[in-house]
């Protein structure tokens, strides 16, 4: 029966076709049923409205009422203060199905000029394919550096097993990304049918993004682990490694658990009914993650400034194999955790709707540095790294000569293979 009434309000031929033998009560004036490309409005008498449940969509809360207005005329009401005349078909206004955020997004997107609109538009469209293409990018440049990590056995490290960890993290928020962006462009292509995707799935959807918030904290969580294992590497004079690592693990996979459930179970209970917690990200609830997260780069800055001091104050004392060793370490993490803590701290402000100029600035930067993310960490804590090009070079130089080895004992071989048998003292040699 539900799925029945949901392709009634999803047609214009079944809506039709439900009220085609109505007819209105004997000297009474009626609005006929509408179909408004959303949903199914049945005949009411002049001057009264019709309310329906908010249908399911994003930025939608289901638990409020659309409305159109039936005319003293029998016409429904058109969208009055715009100047628009009665007409068969009429408006809805969906303005009360709109969640606050919507709301928020619509006013400010809208502000100004249609062709100031139609320009922000655009820059989302585009900032979307550059972010695409970055996200592909830099799941290439994690997988290749992972491999490379994995692969040699000299490379097998405390530190290495921290950056292991770290773009583990970055390739499951990367890889849920690109799901959830082709399943978009997958729905928008008319590919799926109408109700069809992650993001007309109820549960999978919320899952998708309750998994990706995960992934997110977790990338945060191994960041703070880089930043204090070079913190308690420079400055604490006995610091056993290994030690360490189960800690390690537990802050930067265990955490995130607690801290993406406890989001996750705060916005299930008290978020808007709205399709898939759509709009989630602008909600009171999200700063439970975006807090911490947001601490956790003011700690690396504050362990990044320490580390400097004091590597300045030993380098002047002393210039030992040990303290040279420590600052190599140091080089990329001096450029890395400020480049991802200022672009993160960015991506975490609002973006400027209203401005069409600094919007697009703001759009362009923010999703250039934070889909590049990856190919960043990969090129400065692996491709560049001094470690893994000696163990990459050591691999192919064995190789090489294991390749130039392999013709001559061939050659050998058939050099000995070739020669007759010669007879000394009465045997065959």
């Amino acid at each position: 029966m539900v799925d029945l009434q949901i392709s009634k309000n999803n047609s214009e031929t079944l809506c039709k076709l439900q009220y085609q033998y109505f007819t209105p009560p004997k000297g009474e004036i009626w609005c006929s049923a509408a179909w408004d490309s959303i949903l199914c409005w049945p005949p009411i008498s002049s001057s009264t409205t019709s309310k329906q449940r908010c249908p399911l969509d994003n930025g939608v809360d289901t638990s409020k009422f659309a409305e159109r207005r039936c005319s003293v005329n029998g016409s429904w009401e058109g969208r009055g203060k715009f100047g628009e005349q009665d007409s068969p078909n009429g408006w809805t206004n969906y303005t009360p199905c709109f969640t606050p955020e919507m709301l928020m997004l619509i006013r400010k997107l809208y502000a100004g000029t249609k062709d100031a609109a139609k320009l922000r538009l655009e820059i989302a469209e585009a900032t979307r394919t550059l972010e695409f293409v970055g996200l592909s990018i830099s799941l290439a440049a994690l997988v290749i550096s992972l491999t490379i990590f994995c692969r040699f056995r000299s490379l097998r490290n405390t530190r290495t097993r921290i950056h292991k960890n770290l773009f583990v993290a970055m390739v499951i928020q990367v890889l849920i990304r690109l799901t959830l962006y082709i399943d978009q462009a997958l729905l928008k292509s008319s590919v799926y049918g109408p109700k069809q995707g992650i993001n007309n799935t109820p549960i999978l959807c919320e899952a998708s993004y309750v998994l990706l918030e995960y992934a997110r904290t977790a990338m945060f969580m191994w960041m703070f682990v880089e930043g204090f294992f070079l913190h308690n590497m420079v400055t604490v004079s006995v610091f056993h490694q290994a030690s360490y690592y189960r800690i390690y693990r537990l802050i930067g996979w265990g955490l995130p658990i607690v801290m993406t459930s406890g989001w996750a179970l705060v916005t299930a209970l008290n978020y808007h009914p709205s399709k898939c917690w759509w709009g989630y990200n602008l909600s009171v609830y999200f700063w439970i993650l975006e807090g911490p997260r947001m601490a956790i780069i003011l700690l690396n800055f504050l362990f990044l400034l320490n580390i400097v001091r004091v590597l300045v104050v030993k380098l002047r004392q002393s210039h030992s194999s040990e303290i040279e060793q420590a600052g190599k370490a140091v080089r990329a993490a001096v450029v890395l955790l400020p480049l991802l803590g200022i672009t993160n701290l960015v991506s975490m402000t609002s973006a400027p709707l209203d401005k069409t100029f600094w919007f697009g600035m703001w759009s362009y930067t923010t999703h250039f540095m934070t889909s590049f993310q990856g190919l960043f960490i990969s090129t400065l804590y692996c491709f560049l790294n001094g470690e893994v090009r000696l163990a990459v070079k050591k691999s192919i130089s064995v190789y090489l000569s294991l390749r130039t080895a392999e013709p001559n004992n061939q050659r050998r071989s058939t050099l000995g293979a070739s020669q007759p048998p010669q007879l000394i003292s009465g045997k065959l040699k």
